[in-house]
């Protein structure tokens, strides 16, 4: 069985897991309060004071932040501390509106390289391994937030970023490249300019796994994936206004886990904004419990996906969520049918 990064942390019994998870929402509540303009008001306005938070299942009292409340604090009126604090920033693309901007401090970007640190593990991956970073380095987050967890974990990171195909094919069979992270896509389009070039991934080099994510994809893509190359796929989950990519699967690849220590997920009915039952379909709702630069309140994702509660043969505990299937907001009905264009490929 793969190793754990952090046993005790990542084992912790669920009650103990859920006591942590209370304690901290209280500290995150009076500390947005005290820190952040934005939720000061939003608390006022929705009166709610951090005295009202009590209990882990407070959290429903405490009201939403939307994607539209960053755009509108742009660029940083929603950050809890001062530029003089912060030691990076990145931003979306700001293609369907006004960018995004996160910022960090250094306990942030620790936090966010032991997260992916424990997800990276969690399959096997260690420092014997190379991965080798395909996602865009720059304000995108993808490229950095690997590159931290990897090198986190004490692997070697080769960083090449995407594109100019035919030198990254040429650097992964010369050095050895044992894992990957890029986009589903782009790994696509490696295994046929490697084909192209006589090379066969799965004979001629060392790859044998890769963490794809950043973009929808379906179980029938990772199958072609694993079919055409020899390497085993693992789904790698994230948003830029959480962190970035934070999250994995493991190696049992049921159920993505999401580190319950440092964020609280719910999963609601888009509509009436009541949770689901576990296993069921709904929105992700995530509440960051340690992030310093930037905290978020009840952040609604928009992604849709179901919770898995029960035990993981992997022997974590922390909550797992399955592959994302869709948007909240760009559902389409057709013929009476609810669509989403995640699921046609």
């Amino acid at each position: 069985m793969p190793e754990y990064w952090d046993p005790e942390m990542e084992t912790m019994p669920v009650e103990d897991l859920k006591r942590l998870q209370g304690k901290r929402l209280k500290e995150l509540v009076h500390y947005v309060y005290e820190n952040s303009p934005f939720y000061r008001n939003r608390f006022d306005e929705y009166g709610v004071k951090p005295e009202d938070i009590q209990t882990l299942e407070d959290v429903r009292k405490l009201p939403f932040t939307f994607k539209q409340d960053l755009r509108d604090t742009y660029p940083t009126g929603m950050f809890c501390v001062s530029n003089s604090k912060l030691v990076r920033f990145h931003a979306s693309s700001g293609t369907t509106g006004k960018p995004t901007v996160v910022g960090y401090t250094p306990k942030d970007i620790d936090e966010w390289a032991v997260s992916l640190a424990r997800g990276f593990s969690s399959v096997g991956m260690g420092k014997e391994d190379i991965l080798q970073v395909s996602y865009g380095y720059g304000l995108f987050t993808g490229g950095l937030g690997a590159h931290y967890g990897s090198e986190k974990l004490g692997a070697t990171v080769l960083p090449t970023s995407s594109g100019n195909t035919e030198r990254q094919i040429e650097l992964m069979k010369d050095l050895g490249t044992t894992a990957i992270a890029c986009t589903p896509s782009y790994f696509l389009l490696m295994i046929e300019t490697a084909r192209k070039m006589g090379i066969s991934i799965r004979d001629d080099t060392k790859l044998k796994m890769g963490f794809f994510g950043a973009e929808p994809w379906s179980e029938e893509l990772k199958k072609r994936i694993e079919d055409e190359s020899g390497v085993k796929a693992y789904d790698i989950y994230g948003t830029s206004e959480l962190c970035g990519p934070l999250f994995t699967e493991c190696s049992e690849q049921c159920g993505i886990h999401v580190w319950g220590d440092k964020f609280l997920v719910e999963i609601l009915d888009p509509e009436t904004e009541e949770p689901v039952p576990d296993g069921e379909s709904g929105e992700l709702v995530i509440t960051t419990l340690t992030k310093e630069a930037l905290p978020l309140i009840r952040y609604r994702v928009k992604d849709l996906t179901r919770k898995l509660s029960e035990p993981c043969n992997c022997g974590r505990t922390h909550p797992r969520i399955t592959r994302i299937s869709g948007r909240s907001d760009d559902m389409l009905i057709v013929r009476g049918i609810n669509v989403f264009p995640g699921q046609v490929e």
